[in-house]
């Protein structure tokens, strides 16, 4: 009788504490906000601010309240969703298959730039360097992007070892630049002799180096590549995941809501997309003998 007691004073006792333990607020409640986190392809300072009418907008077609962030490389992005800190991420190609591949993240969206979903990686050198071929790179400073970047590392590999260079080998020095704009700044100095980033990239700079197309040109492009892209975390709710996707694609709709996304991404619009579409960097990454799990790390 004594133990029916003692067992049953502890099922009050740890029913009482479960009911004294705060509950967390609904996800998107302004207690409990949905965070939301991009890489600074640009500079940070000026991300933020275009970004933030997106997610005004955002708030006003989902109801839901936002914390949105620029996190400082594509690895923090990865390893931010995985710990349940990114709920929404705004993901280069082969920084999402990785945190598809590790976390379970899901691809709701695709950017659409020139009316495409895919994009080139370019390899760009100063125009007084004499480098005008793959085979002229041999031996020099080369700047890639980030490890986790599709076109500022992945392809760029991929082109080098479809021309018989082994990309370990074949440069003086390698080094990261850690955004697309910092590498074009790069070649655009002299710090480095050729880079590897986006197409068009160059255009996101001119305003700060208004002779950078001149200064600057292209050597070679890589195959296609899916575009960036929008992806939630293993376990979003689906109904925060459709309003989240369809508030987005309305506002892509919209000739002031896509205004807004062009100045914030660059974009000209977005579109539905699913997994499978970036199997093409799975075949790149494969191709290379490229390790997933050491990209991220």
């Amino acid at each position: 009788m004594k133990r029916i007691f003692v067992l049953l004073l502890a099922s009050v006792s740890i029913l009482f504490l479960a009911s004294c333990q705060p509950k967390q607020a609904a996800l998107g409640s302004a207690e409990n906000p949905i965070k939301m986190a991009i890489v600074p392809y640009e500079e940070a300072e000026r991300l933020v601010a275009d970004m933030k009418p997106v997610v005004e907008m955002l708030e006003k077609e989902t109801g839901y309240h936002y914390d949105f962030s620029v996190v400082t490389s594509y690895a923090a992005l990865i390893e931010g969703m995985g710990a349940n800190k990114v709920d929404v991420g705004w993901f280069g190609p082969l920084a999402y298959v990785l945190a598809h591949e590790k976390y379970g993240a899901n691809v709701i969206l695709v950017s659409i730039e020139y009316g495409q979903t895919t994009y080139r990686s370019e390899i760009i050198v100063r125009t007084d360097s004499g480098i005008n071929s793959l085979a002229d790179l041999k031996g020099k400073r080369f700047a890639y992007v980030d490890a986790a970047s599709a076109s500022g590392y992945l392809y760029p590999r991929a082109m080098l070892a479809a021309a018989g260079y082994d990309p370990d080998t074949f440069f003086a020095k390698t080094t990261f630049a850690g955004s697309h704009d910092s590498a074009v700044v790069a070649v655009y100095r002299g710090d480095v002799d050729a880079g590897a980033v986006y197409e068009d990239a160059r255009d996101a700079v001119e305003k700060a180096l208004p002779d950078v197309m001149d200064q600057v040109k292209v050597i070679a492009y890589s195959d296609p590549i899916p575009n960036d892209n929008v992806a939630v975390r293993k376990g979003l709710p689906p109904e925060i995941t459709n309003k989240i996707k369809q508030a987005l694609l309305g506002m892509a709709a919209d000739p002031e809501g896509l205004k807004v996304l062009a100045k914030a991404i660059g974009v000209d619009g977005l579109a539905p997309a699913k997994d499978s579409d970036y199997d093409p960097v799975r075949r790149a990454a494969q191709a290379l003998r490229l390790d997933l799990e050491s990209q991220v790390k």
